[in-house]
């Protein structure tokens, strides 16, 4: 019975306290509280704007405030909170009886998707149709560079980057998938945050990625524009979230390179003593004078240790209705030649704003003020007559100064010596050159969304460059009277767009996206030049011009172009594995001859997803793979403004004593000119391995440029002298391979990438199967033409003479190729090919805890450089100039008559031969950098969030054969240029260690 009684008030207790537990939850229940707490993204960031809902009660909803808190009253227990976000996934909670929470939002799995820039748009990488890669902003700022094209270099497969000069803040040769026009531009369109744009107004710092547009499917959305390539630049932007502060700042000691092997003054006395005795019959040093002489190392005295700065700050925050982005930068970088820098400032602002869930603005705004100062030029200075040539020319028996504290004259050291040799330091100290450029970059756009399919934005854009140039000879400098010259520059670019773009997933199955549009393109460009000559004092230099004794005849130009434009394009998927795009845009513009003023280039493209088929799907090893065709048609100008009429020039006609004005027929006779056009058909393959582990994208490409256009010579007869015709055709075909590789991803990770490019260029048709030669190259011991266009060939081939040995006098004999007995022009043949037969580029990037290391390897194979600087500085004999060691080790006398060099005398002879043709293949360490990133969470610091020091190394190892100071050069390179590949005296490539600070508060 007690046993029974027992249980019984056991069961009763625990049924009362079940009472009890039920009864206080269903109190709780009925209570309201305040529920307040924190949101923040899973990267750690507070998330403001992030909008709070009561589940089923649509009115009881908060938001977050710019500190990610929030607070919600009365909310009972068991509540449902959602909460949303733009860009972030939707989450739910269920309140309990506690009252404060901490929140994380995950990035939605479409943001996550990799999302590249396009011909005015987006589109998921995975769904790309055209030949495209992608560069990340931060392998663009992996060292400091002047330019984002320097940048570039390597980083893409297709993209040929030539530096042409290693002057501070000298331009760059782009060339996507080889030359396309004589005439025309081969460089490619730059397109900034959707507008033409000037890449030389970007900071590295500024950008976030930048796209390269390669084939026609993708490029013909440019129409003419897009012949050569397009680079899409996407700039840093505001994000949700609270408002970061980032600096990044460097300093980087640049040095060259390395040394020319010159003579030094024992071995320069003892050179110029063969060749007095060659040439006169007796030495002119005495073993006295060769034994007492002192040394002077003018590349010393020029070269230097430069530093260079580079410093950078970016802001950005927002909310869900408005991200902004301030950024601004300072590169400033001292030349490792004396008396020469360039200075770079840049500051950008951009806010993007959503008016309402239909309309929304943005506003992007780049300001940029570059100078230089002292611009030494390549491919100038005959015989020690420029800055670059003279500091290798100069005796180095010799220093500077005179006795008497005055600058020496070089050209009188000695009977011999060059009279066109100047004294370096004073050209240095006294010939200024300064060039300023002042660009602004401004642009509009309004998005307006009807409905949640369609969208059409109007946008507009404004380009204005202000630049100036301010050239002074003081009266310092030996035998100057003052000289100055200004000249002035402003080009003013609008573009004005508007595009509907309409996307609609019509069922699970297919999807379709329609862009609509038109452009408008204005440039305006207007110079102005003045000089003068004899000044009393160089207390103005050129800022009183009118106080010369003897002015210039003042100049000034206008020039003016337009172009309309319409666009179209649709884009279909069929569940994702069938990918089709079709581009139709057509150009009107002010250049051409009326019947000829439109042009029209259409493209198409279809791409295929085998691993949704099940007989890949199987193979579990592949993760994706897409087969790619394209084919499409783009254009070029390729000609100035006006070229299509009938000009006058104007003059002066002198009358006795009075100068009257003049206007005269232009001696180019105008013709009616079709546009130049770019065929490319591309056939590509991407494969994805081990859940995209391992990724290899293949591409082929045939390119055919046709009615190319190039100046033609007229007969005399005809009154005039040339005229612009389509003359011809140019092929260019290869293969593109780009690799990237995981090779580790747990502690230690290992992220592995390459890219490889052979690219072969073909001329196919002339006009009358006329040959087109390269302009005429004086350095008086050698005035020839050197690069050939001509049917069959690779554009600007090398063609000069073969050498053969050397005769019993020593001199240098050629080969007779047509058997007639004697040398002639008929004789020549080609003798080099400056285009490359591959390009390719390696990073490797590892990290392990809080280390970083990365490494960059950038090369070029099977290039020749014609190095003229070779030429005039070892075979110039009998004017004094300093030359390599090598001349005085091997030169012919009868004892050695295989020696390297002919015999020593002036009265040697030297042709355009292939003696001066050199293997400009290399291989080069572009860039190491070791990084550590401090740990402060763990260190328990709240302030900075993030810091991180690194130093890295640019150029620090170069593998090549070419005896001159650089194989990385291109001193005629341009836009359009035909001669390429020749080393006249170029500036010299540095080699450099940086020391950097990164911090993000």
């Amino acid at each position: 019975m007690k046993s029974r009684t027992t249980t019984k008030l056991l069961i009763q207790k625990f049924c009362f306290k079940i009472f009890v537990i039920i009864f206080c939850s269903l109190q709780a229940y009925g209570q309201s509280t305040i529920v307040e707490g924190t949101v923040k993204s899973t990267e750690g960031g507070v998330l403001p704007g992030v909008t709070i809902q009561l589940k089923g009660q649509p009115t009881a909803a908060t938001s977050t405030d710019a500190n990610g808190k929030f607070k919600l009253p009365n909310v009972q227990a068991r509540s449902i909170l959602v909460f949303r976000l733009i860009g972030f996934e939707t989450k739910e909670i269920e309140i309990f009886t506690n009252n404060s929470y901490e929140v994380t939002l995950a990035p939605s799995a479409q943001t996550l998707q990799e999302v590249v820039a396009v011909g005015y748009g987006t589109v998921r990488k995975k769904d790309l149709t055209g030949s495209v890669s992608s560069v990340s902003g931060k392998d663009l700022q992996a060292f400091p560079t002047s330019t984002v094209t320097q940048a570039l270099q390597g980083r893409s497969a297709g993209v040929q980057v030539t530096q042409n000069s290693g002057l501070p803040g000298a331009g760059m040769q782009v060339r996507i998938r080889g030359t396309n026009s004589i005439r025309g531009s081969n460089e490619p369109l730059w397109i900034i945050d959707g507008f033409p744009g000037n890449q030389n107004i970007l900071n590295a710092n500024d950008v976030e990625s930048m796209e390269i547009l390669k084939d026609a499917s993708a490029t013909a959305i440019y129409g003419s524009q897009g012949a050569n390539g397009v680079v899409i630049v996407t700039t840093k932007k505001g994000k949700l979230g609270a408002t970061v502060v980032e600096y990044n700042g460097n300093l980087t000691l640049q040095t060259v390179r390395k040394k020319l092997d010159l003579l030094d003054a024992q071995e320069y006395m003892r050179l110029n003593n063969i060749q007095q005795k060659n040439d006169n019959g007796a030495n002119y040093f005495s073993e006295s004078d060769i034994s007492s002489a002192q040394n002077v190392d003018w590349q010393d005295l020029l070269l230097r240790t430069a530093p260079l700065n580079d410093h950078n700050i970016n802001i950005y925050g927002g909310n869900d209705k408005t991200k902004f982005s301030i950024s601004s930068g300072i590169f400033d970088q001292k030349g490792i030649v004396i008396n020469n820098s360039f200075q770079r400032i840049n500051l950008r602002g951009t806010i993007d704003h959503r008016i309402s869930d239909k309309v929304s603005v943005s506003l992007n705004t780049f300001l940029s003020r570059s100078t230089t100062k002292n611009n030494y030029p390549s491919a100038t200075g005959l015989r020690g007559g420029s800055l670059l040539s003279a500091m290798v020319g100069a005796p180095p028996t010799v220093g500077p100064y005179a006795a008497d504290g005055k600058y020496r004259l070089l050209n009188g050291t000695y009977p011999f010596v060059s009279n066109g040799l100047i004294n370096p330091i004073a050209y240095a100290n006294e010939v200024s050159s300064k060039w300023m450029a002042n660009r602004v970059l401004t642009n509009l756009d309004i998005t307006y969304k009807p409905i949640n399919d369609l969208s059409i934005k109007l946008g507009a854009n404004v380009t204005n460059a202000d630049t100036r140039s301010d050239s002074y000879t003081s009266l310092l400098y030996p035998g100057s009277i003052g000289s100055a010259s200004i000249a002035l520059g402003n080009t003013t670019e609008i573009n004005g767009s508007a595009i509907v773009d309409y996307t609609k997933q019509l069922s699970d199955n297919h999807r379709i996206s329609l862009t609509l549009g038109s452009t408008l393109d204005q440039s305006t460009y207007t110079p102005v030049d003045l000089s003068g000559t004899g000044f009393l004092s160089d207390i103005y230099e050129t800022y009183n011009i009118g106080s010369a004794s003897t002015l210039g005849t003042p100049s000034s130009g206008y020039t003016k172009w337009s172009m309309l434009s319409f666009l179209g394009r649709a884009n279909y998927s069929y569940k994702g594995r069938l990918l089709t795009t079709f581009t139709l845009r057509s150009d009107g513009s002010s250049r051409y001859s009326p019947g000829e003023k439109w042009g029209y280039f259409p493209s198409a493209a279809v791409a295929y997803r085998l691993s949704e088929e099940k007989f890949i799907k199987d193979l579990t090893f592949i993760s994706d793979l897409k087969l790619r065709l394209g084919y499409g048609m783009s254009g070029s100008t390729a000609i100035s403004p006006y070229y299509t009429l009938n000009m006058l020039t104007s003059g002066k006609a002198a009358f006795n004593d009075a100068v009257f004005n003049s206007f005269s027929p232009s001696t180019r006779l105008p013709d009616g000119l079709k546009w130049e056009t770019t065929a490319q058909t591309n056939i590509g393959i991407d494969i994805g391995f081990s859940k995209e582990r391992y990724k290899l994208s293949v591409d082929y490409y045939i390119k055919n440029t046709s009615d190319l256009l190039n100046s033609v010579q007229l007969p005399r007869s005809l009154g005039y002298v040339t005229t612009i015709q389509n003359v011809g055709e140019i092929q260019n075909k290869g293969l593109e391979f780009m690799l990237s590789a995981d090779l580790f991803q747990d502690a230690f990770k290992w992220n592995l990438s390459g890219n490889l490019s052979l690219n072969k260029n073909k001329v196919s048709k002339l006009y009358n199967g006329q040959d087109i030669l390269g302009s005429a190259l004086n350095i008086t011991i050698l005035n020839d033409n050197l690069n050939l266009i001509r049917e069959g060939q690779p554009i600007s081939v090398f063609y000069g003479y073969q050498e053969d040995g050397y005769d019993a006098a020593g001199k240098i004999k050629y080969k007779d190729l047509n058997g007639s007995g004697t040398v002639t022009s008929a004789d020549k043949t080609y003798i080099g090919n400056p285009n490359p037969k591959f390009i390719y580029g390696l990073n490797s990037t590892m990290s392990w805890k809080n280390f970083d290391f990365s490494f960059f390897i950038q090369g070029v194979q099977g290039n020749d450089i014609y190095s003229l600087s070779m030429a005039a500085q070892t075979m110039d004999f009998g004017q004094g100039l300093n030359t390599l060691k090598e001349v005085l080790e091997s030169n012919w006398t009868a004892a050695n008559p295989d020696a390297k060099y002919p015999k020593i005398s002036r009265n040697t002879t030297t042709l355009m031969s292939d003696r001066f043709v050199y293997d400009g293949s290399y291989l080069r360490l572009k860039t190491i950098l070791l990084a550590y990133n401090f740990p402060l969470k763990v260190l328990g610091v709240k302030t900075p969030k993030n810091a991180q020091v690194y130093v890295s190394g640019q150029n620090l190892l170069t593998i090549s054969s070419y005896p001159w100071y650089d194989p990385e050069i291109n001193s005629y390179g341009g836009e359009n240029s035909i001669n390429q590949g020749i080393d006249l005296y170029a500036y010299p490539v540095s080699k450099s260690v940086t020391f950097g600070l990164k911090v993000g508060f």
